[in-house]
């Protein structure tokens, strides 16, 4: 029985996950489902895989959200016979944009200016889509789980997504089934990336969060909840 592995994305933790470790743990008891902390401890997307398989031996499913996503996809390529899944949320097959880095590059100098509150609250807002972005509460607690990282954190991951590899090039030879799952207006990771890493891959599934921005496993649980435990009660079997 394979071990699932959530990759939480940028300066997160298993708070990400909170709303899914209940459904996922009630899946039969022969299923280890573990939270990794890996970007949490290394500078690069490459180390980062390779040390969720050092850590996790045995064949492994792997969950990730945005940038815990990317670092699900180079796992997978660096040991495609080791995966027996992936499901990607939120996230991003292709290497940084020069904007991107010009932004990133931007982000972090205010990080070490001090100004990490001003910076993620600001962006917060395009996080959600614009129903959620209206609950408080709800966007209270993502800027705490961002902040809580600590700029240290924020300046170190931003630097590692600014590097990342291509992932496209290998998609096509995975051969484990794959689910996909995007919110409909994801301001922060284009849907269109999620549209590409379905026609790559030959056995993925790409399913649509309607009236959901970027943080997926937050705004739309009961959703997320559902479709995972669908998918991973085939994954499994």
């Amino acid at each position: 029985m394979p071990r699932l592995v959530l990759l939480p994305g940028l300066a997160c933790d298993e708070r990400l996950w909170e709303a899914q470790i209940p459904a996922l743990t009630a899946l039969p008891a022969s299923l280890d489902v573990r939270v990794s902390d890996v970007h949490m401890r290394h500078d690069r997307i490459e180390t980062m895989a390779a040390a969720v398989l050092r850590e996790h031996p045995g064949p492994l499913v792997l969950c990730g959200a945005s940038m815990g996503g990317m670092i699900a996809m180079e796992a997978a390529r660096q040991a495609p016979e080791r995966i027996a899944g992936l499901a990607l949320l939120g996230t991003n097959p292709r290497p940084e944009t020069p904007e991107m880095v010009e932004l990133r590059t931007s982000a972090i100098e205010l990080f070490e200016q001090g100004e990490a509150a001003d910076v993620i609250q600001f962006n917060a807002g395009f996080a959600f889509h614009p129903a959620q972005a209206a609950d408080a509460a709800l966007v209270k607690r993502y800027v705490t789980l961002v902040l809580d990282a600590g700029a240290d954190q924020l300046i170190r991951q931003n630097r590692a997504l600014m590097v990342r590899p291509d992932q496209r090039p290998h998609l096509p030879s995975l051969r484990c089934p794959v689910l996909i799952m995007c919110g409909d207006s994801d301001k922060l990771t284009a849907p269109e990336c999620s549209r590409e890493m379905a026609d790559l891959m030959p056995h993925a599934e790409l399913v649509w969060v309607e009236a959901c921005g970027h943080m997926l496993t937050m705004e739309k649980p009961a959703f997320v909840n559902a479709t995972l435990v669908r998918w991973l009660q085939r994954v499994v079997a």
